[in-house]
């Protein structure tokens, strides 16, 4: 090593560093919400049951002569006693007759967010003091409704905001640096550590330890979550703002069909198109195959593929170490355009969701998985969690479990040194299925939603959104934001608006780089839980083999 390489500072504190200066940089770089006039302005609301006389009643709010209101919003309220305290003005009989009244439109606002290529303006303002908010999302200016396009030309660019869009620009080409090298990484790796077992019944017994670990651990982050929800009861008494009537896809699944989405999802038609798709379920499932049929055929053929993908995956190290040598660069972009396009006001309105959250990820991280780790693993969890710490805070940055993948197994085998033999499996699956953070975000934002229609929420109610979350956060992407995705069947299963997720948006990017976080962590404790496992049992194999004294 030369002395400049052995002068750098470490990669862990050039990613903390980019951390701090980012956020810093970010804070002053947002522009801030920018305040509209009131002019005296009014909107409608009208108070339904939509469906059958069943259904939840829902206010529907019309845009009266507001000429920056976007399309009719709607709210549904978990009884029709919750809607007529919400609207004064509407009489015992509002739901059944349609009643409509007049609310004022005061503090208005707009926050405008750009990205090259993309224009995103939300719109805040209060109905009577109750807050509503709602968007609008464009590809060009010429594309904004016309109201909006004069909204702006006056407010819309500026230096500030080129700066934004230039921050998110450079963040993108470092995580599709990050994830051009995922998947040959991932395959190299896989297939090299598999067809090294040689011996296919070591691999069984790997595969069964890990899902185990997989489920328990998961299945410990929903139930910290649940009881945080219930301690904390976040959502008692919160104001939250009405949601567009938009439904995200996939809200429509049910448990049985998640289920079996992702056992179809595990056997690729066509195994290249998996590798184009970035399909991982179908690509780790073919790897594992391809592997264990190296070892089963044996002879000159396994030898000969054993040394090409051994110097595949060599290669592919090579090319990953020098893509992380920029993490400090992309660390740095994702952090000014998270802090420069959210801002920090949102903050208050969804205080103890964030908190609940924060606290329940924090318990799983720092309680949970370290005695897990020091008593299953038999190892230091503070020297461990040190180890891993360039992959944490790049997993912190980014929100992408996937991208950090390169860097999380670099740092499990050189820096915590556990064999690539165990990290090429374990870590890309724990990407795939094992989501502890994302996992316990769901449980709690789904209570927090439903603490906020319907009050204290029944203990059957949670425990469908337990088994919920536990399947759909197996079926979430390693990717920025794919919780929110997969909530919709999450918020579907207990019968709760699908536009109730437009509320916690604003906030998502913040909890998605702590629960990705956790995410990675639970996988890299992963590979010390099953290290450990698979050293007893050499350790017994040789014990059961040495010669009687």
């Amino acid at each position: 090593m030369s002395e400049r390489e052995d002068s750098r500072l470490a990669l862990h504190w050039q990613i903390l560093i980019a951390l701090a200066v980012g956020t810093i940089a970010g804070v002053l770089i947002n522009p801030g919400a920018i305040e509209l006039p009131d002019e005296n302005l009014t909107v409608s609301v009208t108070a339904m049951a939509e469906g059958n006389a069943d259904s939840q009643p829902t206010a529907v709010f019309a845009d009266v002569n507001d000429p920056a209101g976007l399309e009719t919003v709607r709210r549904r309220f978990g009884s029709e006693e919750a809607l007529l305290a919400a609207f004064p003005g509407l009489t015992d009989d509002a739901v059944g007759d349609g009643q409509t009244v007049e609310l004022e439109v005061t503090h208005r606002s707009i926050v405008i967010t750009e990205t090259l290529g993309h224009i995103s303006i939300d719109y805040s303002r209060r109905h009577n003091a109750r807050p509503v908010t709602s968007s609008v999302k464009a590809s060009t200016v010429d594309e904004l409704p016309e109201h909006w396009q004069a909204i702006y030309a006056e407010h819309g660019g500026g230096v500030r905001r080129k700066l934004t869009a230039a921050a998110k620009y450079g963040g993108d080409l470092f995580l599709r640096l990050l994830k051009m090298i995922t998947v040959p990484l991932i395959v190299t790796s896989l297939i090299t550590g598999v067809a090294g077992l040689n011996n296919t019944s070591r691999f069984g017994a790997m595969f069964s330890r890990t899902l185990g670990y997989y489920f328990v651990t998961s299945l410990l982050a929903i139930t910290t979550g649940i009881i945080i929800v219930n301690l904390l009861r976040p959502g008692i008494g919160a104001d939250l703002p009405g949601g567009t009537e938009a439904v995200l896809a996939g809200g429509d699944q049910s448990l049985t069909g998640i289920l079996l989405g992702l056992i179809d999802n595990m056997i690729p038609t066509n195994p290249l198109r998996a590798l184009v798709d970035s399909s991982f379920l179908s690509i780790i499932t073919f790897s594992i195959l391809f592997g264990v049929f190296i070892i089963r055929t044996g002879g000159r053929t396994a030898d000969t593929l054993r040394e090409f993908f051994e110097a595949a995956f060599q290669v592919m190290m090579r090319l990953t170490m020098a893509v992380i040598s920029l993490a400090p660069i992309g660390v740095f972009c994702f952090m000014v355009y998270a802090t420069a396009s959210q801002g920090l006001a949102i903050f208050g309105t969804l205080a103890w969701y964030m908190l609940a959250v924060f606290l329940a990820l924090v318990i799983h991280a720092a309680v949970t998985l370290p005695l897990i780790v020091k008593l299953v693993a038999k190892r230091s969890p503070l020297d461990f969690a040190r180890a891993m710490s360039p992959a944490l805070m790049t997993a912190f940055s980014t929100a992408s479990s996937n991208g950090t993948l390169p860097l999380t197994m670099t740092c499990v085998e050189e820096r915590a040194g556990v064999s690539n033999r165990i990290s090429s499996f374990v870590l890309p699956l724990g990407a795939t299925i094992n989501m502890d953070g994302t996992a316990l975000y769901e449980a709690v934002a789904v209570l927090f939603i439903a603490q906020a229609y319907h009050g204290d929420v029944t203990i059957a109610q949670q425990i469908v959104v337990a088994i919920t979350a536990l399947l759909a956060s197996v079926g979430a992407a390693g990717i920025p934001h794919a919780g929110l995705v997969m909530m919709a069947i999450v918020l579907q299963a207990v019968n709760l608006p699908l536009e109730a997720q437009g509320i916690i948006i604003a906030v998502d990017r913040v909890l998605d780089m702590c629960r990705t976080m956790v995410n990675v962590w639970s996988d890299s404790c992963g590979c010390a839980v099953i290290s450990g496992f698979e050293s007893a049992a050499a350790e017994s194999v040789e014990s059961a083999h040495a010669p009687a004294e």
